[in-house]
């Protein structure tokens, strides 16, 4: 099987997530598209719990389902901060079976050299890069600018964010609390 990575910290999912995966499913030859929540960002930045996160890749996955679905690997994997090439040699090791491609924004293209481990990650998986706003790189498209700092500061200050978070994202978000002041 086919499995697309896309990884991220998902802080909250949004829709332009949900874009990004949906635009993977049905342009790329992939047969799945995994979305993996960061475990612990590597730059330290603040996060809300790992399971919080989770959940909420898991009820904007279920719109894309049965070709989307969220994996734990990097909660399993444990350690001080998430890296991406520890989590493909990770899933490797737990489904050999299975070939992994990795998403990632055309904006992070420039920056992949800094990486942790980026040429053994370049020689590893392929990239399937997604143009974003600004950022068309090679991409055919670019997906709108949603940005889930925006949609934080926006929560906190009890401003709408109607359009920019899944329904079922939003629920969640108001029954746990998240993101409040």
């Amino acid at each position: 099987m086919r499995v697309a990575i896309f990884g991220g910290s998902f802080n909250p999912p949004h829709v332009g997530h949900q874009l990004v995966a949906l635009y993977v499913l049905e342009t790329a030859v992939v047969d799945e598209l995994w979305f993996v929540p960061c475990w612990k960002h590597p730059f330290d930045k603040a996060l809300e719990a790992f399971a919080d996160r989770l959940r909420m890749c898991e009820l904007a996955a279920a719109a894309l389902a049965p070709r989307a679905r969220v994996s734990d690997v990097e909660a399993r994997l444990g350690g001080e901060e998430s890296r991406t090439l520890l989590t493909i040699k990770g899933l490797r090791a737990s489904y050999p079976e299975h070939e992994f491609l990795l998403v990632i924004g055309a904006d992070l293209e420039p920056e992949l050299s800094l990486w942790y481990g980026a040429d053994e990650l370049r020689r590893s998986v392929r990239l399937l890069v997604v143009g974003r706003d600004g950022f068309a790189g090679r991409s055919a498209v670019a997906m709108p600018a949603v940005s889930s700092t925006e949609i934080r500061a926006r929560l906190r200050a009890g401003e709408p964010v109607d359009g920019l978070v899944p329904r079922s994202v939003l629920d969640y978000i108001r029954q746990r609390g998240l993101y409040a002041s």
